[in-house]
């Protein structure tokens, strides 16, 4: 499986791989940059998911003035009241 079709619990159990390896402080100067990079990479990729289903929930919980669910597409053009 390849890091960018990794869901995100998966990317969260490779980061904590990651700090176990770099902690336990016996990785060479260039490994240890290896995996720091994947790391950071990582981080950004789940910070980024993180912020997606933040603003999906967030788009979720809108009502209108009736208290009717009120759909938007992702992107942010409205679309229908539910």
């Amino acid at each position: 499986m390849t890091k960018e079709t990794m869901n995100f619990e998966k990317k969260l159990g490779r980061l904590e791989e990651i700090v176990q390896k770099m902690e336990q402080g016996e990785l060479t100067l260039e490994e240890s940059l290896q995996v720091f990079e994947e790391g950071v990479r990582l981080s950004r990729e789940c910070h980024q998911q993180l912020n997606q289903a933040e603003q999906k929930v967030q788009l979720l919980l809108k009502v209108d003035e009736e208290g009717r669910a009120i759909t938007e597409d992702f992107g942010g053009a409205e679309a229908e009241e539910v």
